[in-house]
């Protein structure tokens, strides 16, 4: 990932932009830090948030003119926030300590007149380390807001608060007007000069003038057409065009031009921040309560601290999180996209250490739930995919992380389970029935029967048994996925190219993707449009329906399932997220591979969406929430079921089963239709096991195959290789036909009588990753 990706991606996550309250304010006061605060019951620690932008809280909690106010999102819901309030509370409640100053820097700078602007420009330079002299005309300090009445702004505190200028060592001169010619000295004894005189002030100090008479500024810089002189407030603004805040950010403005002009950086670089703008944050606002505004029992004393705090418990989270919010896995790593492409960005560029991100990197289900609900379509799925590519191919993916999915999916493209034949008695194909590997390994007998179901209707269909290669892409691993692709799309020309029909989504979209030559038809769409099996049947009771994931981009998908569910009468119910925003089942991406926890949390997540049983068109999902105790139909159980109550609690097949239930679906195919017998089994397949309940679910829960077991052990008899334990006499072996090393426990019982094969007691097996390196020479 290239830098500006990098920064790209960023940029797309709003997570961190400002509140619109902030981004109204023209100095930006952290008004959700100060709200947290404020609800812990801390005055001091709210004042100190609100100081980090706004000199003079309690001037401005007074008299401000409050743009966050109509910015506010609780507008949506009830009143406005008290913000102005709860800016006054803190000034007026909390402890002042004088702000932290910056280390000298021997550069003087002059401010040309004590209103708004002048005051916060002098107050910022001052805490830069700069030497600051103050020149005000009149006296005293204060500008515009000396012409308040005292019942709005009490003269106690305008001086306190202005006060703290000549606190922090700023020289304050009063009655020290500055006509045209004083410039040419103030430029000759300072290193650079900000004019804020006011609209009153017609001197324009010999410096270029707009048509209207004013000094013209450049709106971004405050830059006059004399170096090193800036200018800022209403002597730019025009009286009566700026309120007290505006002229307050333009003295800010300026105070930042000048900073920068002396240490001879950028003058317009990254300026876009300040001053008011839009907020880009995206914030639901639905479901909150709406409430009024907490009223002072004193209005002139402004509200106590608990008045303060109950005012601040209004304030709902202004964040978006909409990912977040559906999404268990991003939820569970308790932070958001902008910070998590940064994490993963920082992996892909370590050289030599520990990537802590690898898992985070793989647990991703890529089901892109996250970029369609993101205001910005900032997809997690697009960005883990790519990452897991590229530590493919710079060999930093440990081979481990996807090893079972992918001898899974070579095992189905063996000669074990693939196939690709026109109908029987035909030599062309019109159609080809691609059920998919996971279909056929959890229901292979409605597999048989559904392809019977097109051959009757539709006539010369031909059938491809095998992966599609979802495995590899979910892996990251271009060069399997490519090999995989030219295997399909070899047996598809060798049918002639007839349309596929498709009964997996994943499949469905892996064809489309990469395979964009073929014709291709959902199951659910032929069903629909040319007839359902006699005998199709709806479950007596309503069902929730659960879309797969990889249909979140397939509408007529979504369409044709609930017509089919409509035609057989079914009380269907639609979950919260549906359709498009649909959620995984935890299959996707391998996330069930990577982090078995997560991938738990994800299905209880989605089986907890609704009290109904629930239906699906994936046989995947129906079998992870079976396995979870989730009643789950798949929809050919209503099309095939002859209990239709009693499917939907079977239990889910194990990892072994699928792979038994392919070999016996070929197997019966073959014999069935084409009159052939399977070719020759793998040699280790004629070893016969004993296994118990109990280590039988060990192996499931460990993705041990019971081929596994019957290839170590095959290894261990042929070659010797093994230990004894001679109290138990078991025998101890292990064996590494990939990536992973598999260990059984066994005993051989022996055979009963003439002929009979030998068979084995599996007492434990177990796997690991490591690489046992021999220390000795060669």
């Amino acid at each position: 990932m290239e830098q500006h990706k990098l920064r790209e991606l960023e940029a797309m996550c709003i997570q961190e932009a400002p509140p619109a309250c902030t981004a109204a304010c023209p100095l930006h006061v952290d008004v959700r830090g100060m709200i947290l605060e404020l609800r812990r019951g801390d005055l001091d620690a709210a004042l100190r948030v609100v100081r980090k932008a706004l000199p003079f809280p309690g001037i401005i909690g007074r008299t401000c003119a409050a743009p966050c106010t109509s910015a506010c999102r609780r507008n949506e819901a009830g009143e406005a926030l008290a913000i102005r309030a709860l800016e006054r509370a803190c000034a007026d409640l909390g402890t002042h300590s004088p702000p932290a100053l910056l280390p000298s820097r021997g550069q003087r700078v002059a401010v040309v007149g004590g209103g708004p602007a002048g005051l916060v420009a002098a107050y910022d330079l001052r805490r830069k380390g700069y030497t600051v002299v103050l020149l005000e005309a009149e006296a005293p300090l204060g500008g515009r807001w000396r012409d308040l009445p005292e019942r709005e702004l009490p003269r106690s505190v305008l001086e306190g608060e202005l006060s703290e200028l000549e606190v922090l060592g700023v020289e304050v001169r009063l009655r020290s007007a500055v006509a045209g010619g004083g410039l040419d000295e103030l430029r000759a004894e300072y290193d650079a000069v900000i004019l804020a005189t006011g609209a009153w002030s017609n001197e324009t100090f010999g410096l270029e003038r707009t048509p209207d008479g004013r000094i013209r500024v450049d709106p971004v810089t405050c830059a006059t057409s004399r170096e090193g002189v800036f200018a800022a407030g209403s002597l730019v603004l025009g009286q009566g065009e700026g309120s007290a805040i505006q002229s307050m950010c333009d003295g800010r403005r300026a105070a930042t031009t000048v900073d920068r002009f002396l240490q001879g950086a950028s003058l317009t670089a990254s300026r876009q921040g300040e001053g008011p703008y839009p907020s880009q944050l995206y914030v639901r606002t639905e479901g909150f309560a709406p409430l009024p505004v907490v009223a002072a029992a004193d209005a002139q004393a402004g509200y106590t601290a608990e008045e303060a705090r109950r005012e601040a418990e209004r304030c709902f989270p202004c964040a978006c999180l909409e990912c977040v919010k559906v999404c268990e896995y991003l939820a569970q790593y308790k932070s958001y996209p902008r910070k998590y492409v940064r994490e993963i960005y920082n992996n892909l560029s370590i050289v030599a250490g520990t990537r802590h991100s690898n898992q985070f990197i793989n647990s991703c289900s890529l089901c892109g739930l996250c970029g369609e609900v993101c205001p910005n379509h900032l997809d997690m799925a697009t960005v883990c995919r790519e990452a897991r590519e590229t530590m493919v191919a710079q060999g930093r993916m440990p081979p481990s992380a996807h090893d079972f999915a992918l001898r899974d999916m070579a095992w189905s493209n063996s000669s074990q389970f693939s196939l690709a034949r026109h109908a029987p008695g035909t030599t062309s194909s019109e159609y080809v029935f691609f059920p998919g590997c996971q279909l056929c390994g959890s229901a292979p007998e409605q597999v048989r029967q559904m392809y019977g179901h097109l051959r009757e209707r539709l006539g010369k269909v031909g059938l491809m048994l095998g992966c599609c290669g979802a495995p590899a892409e979910w892996a990251g691993r271009q060069d399997l996925l490519a090999e995989q692709l030219a295997r399909l799309s070899a047996g598809h020309q060798s049918l002639g190219q007839p349309e596929v029909i498709l009964a997996c989504s994943t499949c469905y979209r892996l064809f489309k993707n990469h395979l964009p030559e073929a014709r291709l038809r959902s199951l659910w769409e032929v069903l629909d449009e040319a007839g359902l099996p006699a005998g199709a049947r709806a479950p007596q009771d309503k069902v929730a329906l659960h879309d797969p994931c990889t249909t979140r981009q397939e509408p007529q998908m979504h369409q044709h399932v609930r017509h089919i569910l409509q035609q057989l009468g079914c009380r269907v119910e639609e979950l919260p997220l549906s359709r498009e925003k649909t959620e995984c089942c935890s299959f996707g991406g391998q996330m069930w591979l990577a982090n078995r926890d997560l991938a738990r949390a994800v299905v209880q997540r989605r089986i907890a969406a609704s009290d109904t049983d629930y239906i699906t068109y994936c046989a995947v999902c129906r079998d992870f929430f079976a396995a979870q105790g989730k009643p789950t139909l798949h929809l050919l159980d209503l099309l095939y079921g002859k209990d239709i109550a009693e499917r939907a609690h079977r239990p889910a097949p194990g990892w072994s089963d699928r792979h038994e239930n392919r070999v016996r679906l070929k197997r019966a195919v073959l014999k069935e239709l084409w009159g052939e017998e399977m070719p020759d089994q793998p040699s280790y397949e004629s070893i016969r096991l004993l296994i118990s309940p109990e280590v039988r679910q060990r192996m499931e829960e460990r993705l041990i195959l019971v081929e596994d077991v019957q290839q170590v052990i095959e290894h261990a008899e042929r070659s010797g290789a093994r230990f004894q334990n001679r109290q138990s006499g078991h025998y101890l072996a292990g064996h590494k036909p990939a990536a992973v090393t598999y260990w059984v426990e066994y005993s051989p019982l022996p055979a009963s009588g003439q002929g009979q094969e030998l068979q084995f007691v599996v007492h434990n097996a177990y796997s690991h990753r490591m690489t046992v390196e021999s220390s000795q020479p060669g």
